[in-house]
């Protein structure tokens, strides 16, 4: 570890020289590479800096206890050197973390699709709240978020929506989200007061750039249809629905939101491009455990990573055990807890495995 922080070190101090040479800078595409560059190494090097400056105190230290006779003097500098040595532990934990890859799709925003499974409208209710829980979450974060495609029901509820939130690191944050989320409730219908379990899916995906992936139009199957389902104006009356079929493995995207063919297209476009990409970085990375699939799951109630357990106002995730008693906050876009347990899990898993 050591080794490869001299190494970032001595680049950054390189990259330090080249912005301030006139001519490495008079080529604006070249600085902007410079610039990032020296912003994504400069957290790096501000903590080995640190780590250098702990070590050399803790060696100043063990050096005068050899030297130091007085029994005052060498307790005081025992204490003081307890307290540089777990300094140093804990700055050096946190360089392993900095050092750790990095999910090459952390900055992209993201594509989000959510599914009633088990439980027929009450599914529909809760995927509806999902939709809502995460709308709330982008607007506390700052974030933009743009509908994609919809299948809507009478109760304010969905069977599929589709959504794009646009944010700085979205993914990095999102995606743990991806897998099945169970409700556990009375419904409304429910005359004898017993409480039901339902299960909503939820697919998280990089939103992919034309840069990322190249489709050729030649596998592309394009056909119009008519809109259906609740909706206003031109719903069942035009042929403005869009579904685009990926012919080499059939993969299949519909949008109907909107009202010409041309804007559901290029929705649908989207949706399509980021599925892809996922796929194909699954398929290259295998130590990726979590593609597409494993995501959306069957959507039947046993398969989970998170309940929301109404009558006890408890929200729960089975991946780390965190369980918290605010349901109406977490459904109000109040999920970092769980966002933040969840990275800190991850850290902690590559972290043993680059130790084992």
């Amino acid at each position: 570890m050591l080794e490869k922080l001299k190494e970032i070190e001595a680049t950054y101090l390189e990259i330090e020289k080249n912005l301030a040479d006139p001519v490495q800078i008079a080529d604006r595409q070249n600085l902007q590479k410079l610039a990032k560059s020296h912003a994504e190494l400069a957290p790096i090097v501000s903590k080995y800096t640190a780590y250098q400056k702990t070590a050399k105190e803790i060696d100043e230290t063990a050096a005068l206890l050899e030297q130091e006779t007085d029994a005052e003097f060498i307790d005081f500098a025992k204490q003081e050197l307890d307290l540089l040595t777990e300094q140093r532990d804990n700055l050096e934990t946190e360089l392993k973390i900095l050092l750790l890859p990095k999910d090459v799709n952390a900055e992209k925003n993201v594509i989000v699709e959510i599914r009633a499974g088990t439980g027929g409208e009450e599914a529909s209710l809760f995927a509806g709240e999902l939709f809502r829980m995460y709308s709330r979450y982008a607007e506390h974060k700052g974030w933009k978020i743009e509908l994609l495609n919809s299948n809507a029901t009478g109760l304010k509820g969905f069977k599929e929506v589709a959504f794009s939130i646009s944010g700085d690191r979205a993914y990095s944050r999102l995606k743990f989200e991806g897998g099945t989320h169970r409700v556990q409730r009375v419904p409304t219908t429910e005359a004898s007061g017993r409480i039901h379990t339902s299960a909503v899916t939820v697919a998280v995906l990089p939103e992919a750039e034309e840069v990322d992936l190249k489709i050729d139009a030649e596998d592309l199957r394009i056909e119009a249809f008519r809109s259906s389902g609740p909706g206003g104006q031109s719903v069942n009356t035009t042929d403005s629905a869009i579904r685009i079929t990926y012919i080499p493995t059939g993969l299949t995207v519909s949008c109907q939101d909107e009202k010409s063919q041309h804007k559901n297209r290029a929705k649908a476009m989207k949706i399509l491009r980021s599925r892809l990409l996922e796929q194909m970085q699954a398929e290259q990375e295998a130590e990726r455990a979590q593609t597409r699939k494993s995501m959306i799951g069957s959507g039947d109630r046993s398969e989970k990573i998170r309940t929301y357990n109404f009558p006890q106002s408890r929200v729960t995730d089975h991946r780390i055990g965190l369980s918290v008693y605010q349901l109406e906050a977490v459904l109000d876009g109040e999920i970092d807890t769980f966002i933040d347990a969840l990275i800190d899990a991850e850290q902690a898993e590559q972290l043993k495995n680059l130790s084992s």
